[in-house]
């Protein structure tokens, strides 16, 4: 038998769905409470619930158009496609905090570097058994920025091996980055990190400190030219946020930064020798195609003819008398990043024959950069000159 309809609280017969109980004025977007009920189904809500109900809804519509006001106050001019996360509208009068940009996160120049510097430092840092993926998530806590600067420096710091806590992490930093500055600061380097930035994950700050640590130690790496990133800068003023943007010089010419890095025979013979340079590159070409001649191949133009990297493998296997696996290499690359793999193959071959990793980076071989090739072959001429 089908259940009697409830009385209404004003004895009327609820037959309907839904009944329409309350609308909000016009200066709030309409809001509708409905007393969900089917004739004869138990759980009605009352009149007086449903106003209860729909009094509620209004103070949270209230409450969220108030923060939406509040922080469209907070955050006047803001640039678009900039993320400000919760931390930084937290900041107290008159300080300010910085950030990357997005769009130079994605700065294929900008990863590059990371990219270098990665390289570096698990090449320092290899007998330590020390890999790192990711300046960011590797190097604040302090662990990796204490093993790279006593490598660097030959020296032993006093703290503890491993630190869970947030203190303990930062006092690590702290230690590490006062000998840092110690060692850089007589020599007119800027100080553009903190323990707070490191800790914090600033990858400018980190990126930084990476960058002077390996052109003051003279690092065996090629550093990128003309690499600059762009920071937003959030600041709190008279209870405002207010947001500007910053451009960071990470790198500058090769030619300025030489000024740093130890400059090579190369480098004079193209300033001041260039008629003797002419002499160099014979003797290179002489010495490539007297090994290259035995796979019927021949070389008459350097810089061209090793930016795809395949001659360099072969040149390598030849020169240590084995074959080179075709899978481990492209033999026709396609496109730059396959030439990069095999010049950076070839590299590799050259410090498993024991000698050091060449100082010019595989991309500017690729982009046929004249004295990153002769580099790299004189390197090798002066080790297997006397080889058949």
């Amino acid at each position: 038998m089908m259940p009697r309809p409830l009385p209404s609280p004003t004895g009327q017969n609820l037959t309907h769905t839904l009944t329409h109980t309350h609308t909000l004025s016009t200066t709030i977007p309409s809001l509708r409470c409905y007393s969900l009920s089917t004739s004869g189904i138990p759980g009605l809500i009352s009149g007086d619930m449903a106003g209860l109900l729909c009094g509620t809804k209004r103070k949270k519509q209230v409450s969220d158009l108030h923060e939406e006001g509040k922080n469209a106050i907070n955050t006047p001019m803001l640039p678009s496609g900039t993320e400000i996360h919760p931390e930084d509208t937290m900041l107290e009068e008159n300080a300010e905090r910085n950030m990357l940009d997005p769009t130079s996160r994605e700065n294929p120049k900008f990863k590059d570097l990371q990219r270098v510097l990665i390289d570096w430092i698990n090449n320092e840092l290899e007998e330590d058994r020390i890999i790192v993926k990711g300046l960011e998530e590797d190097c604040y806590d302090g662990q990796v920025l204490q093993k790279l600067f006593e490598k660097l420096s030959g020296r032993k710091l006093n703290v503890a091996e491993v630190t869970q806590s947030e203190i303990g992490q930062k006092q690590k930093l702290q230690t590490v980055l006062e000998a840092v500055n110690e060692l850089l600061r007589p020599h007119g380097w800027s100080i553009e990190w903190s323990v707070d930035s490191i800790h914090a994950k600033n990858l400018v700050a980190i990126v930084y400190l990476l960058v002077a640590l390996a052109m003051h130690y003279l690092a065996p790496i090629r550093l990128p030219e003309h690499v600059s990133v762009q920071v937003v800068v959030v600041k709190k003023r008279e209870g405002i946020l207010q947001t500007s943007h910053v451009t960071k010089e990470l790198t500058s010419t090769t030619e300025m930064m030489m000024g740093r890095f130890e400059r090579d025979a190369f480098d004079t013979l193209l300033d001041h020798a260039p008629d003797k340079l002419n002499v160099v590159k014979k003797s290179l070409i002489t010495f490539v195609n007297k090994h290259l001649n035995k796979l019927n191949l021949e070389v008459t133009e350097l810089e061209s003819q090793f930016a795809d990297g395949v001659y360099l493998v072969l040149l390598m296997g030849l020169l240590e008398n084995y074959f080179v696996p075709l899978y481990n290499f492209f033999l026709t690359p396609e496109n730059f990043e396959q030439k990069v793999h095999n010049v950076a193959f070839a590299f590799e071959l050259m410090q498993d024959g024991g000698l050091k990793k060449p100082k010019a980076r595989p991309e500017d071989v690729v982009n046929l950069n004249l004295k990153s090739t002769l580099r790299v072959l004189y390197n090798l001429f002066t080790n297997y000159k006397n080889s058949e």
